[in-house]
């Protein structure tokens, strides 16, 4: 029966559809969790709480951008906001050693919210978290680039790099996300 549900839904092109075990195709895996030897279980940590994902390169323009992304995380994070980070080197702005894009995340910015080993973030190369987030929105187009995503684990609204942790459109964002039904 949940084989026939999920070729009916593949067949009617529904994105996000949820797998048997009830968590939605874009937290389906897993990845390594940065400087540790943990790895994040995408639908156990992140499965029915709105969540902001966003690629970032330690040796971006936008790098900053760490200070608001950890203000939004602090702000909405008791409203059951989740963060991940997602470092990648698809725009070669990301360093090869692990221990100085932690150094980037947690010492230069204080970063709390989850982050991950690097990763391929676009193209055939991507992590499927990135290709359903590409198939339900659009590829990153560069490094900070963000996801908002509901509790049914739908994409709400991308945003681009130019657009800054503390703009109202993408605190709204976060708050429809919040609001969502689990």
């Amino acid at each position: 029966m949940q084989a026939r549900l999920l070729i009916a839904a593949l067949a009617l092109g529904i994105s996000g559809f949820a797998l048997a075990d009830g968590c939605p195709a874009l937290l389906q895996g897993d990845l390594p969790k940065l400087r540790s030897k943990e790895t994040i279980d995408l639908c156990q940590q992140f499965g029915g709480k709105p969540l902001v994902v966003v690629n970032t390169a330690s040796y971006c323009g936008f790098v900053p951008q760490f200070e608001g992304l950890e203000a939004v995380y602090k702000a909405y994070h008791g409203k059951g906001l989740e963060m991940l980070g997602v470092p990648s080197n698809d725009f070669k702005q990301e360093d090869a050693d692990s221990e100085k894009t932690a150094k980037v995340c947690y010492a230069n910015y204080g970063v709390t919210f989850t982050m991950a080993e690097a990763q391929k973030v676009r193209g055939d190369g991507a992590i499927p978290l990135f290709r359903e987030l590409a198939s339900q929105s659009a590829a990153p187009k560069w490094n900070f680039y963000k996801y908002v995503i509901d509790r049914q684990g739908r994409v709400v609204e991308s945003f681009s790099s130019l657009t800054k942790p503390d703009d109202p459109k993408f605190r709204a964002a976060i708050e429809q996300a919040i609001a969502s039904k689990p």
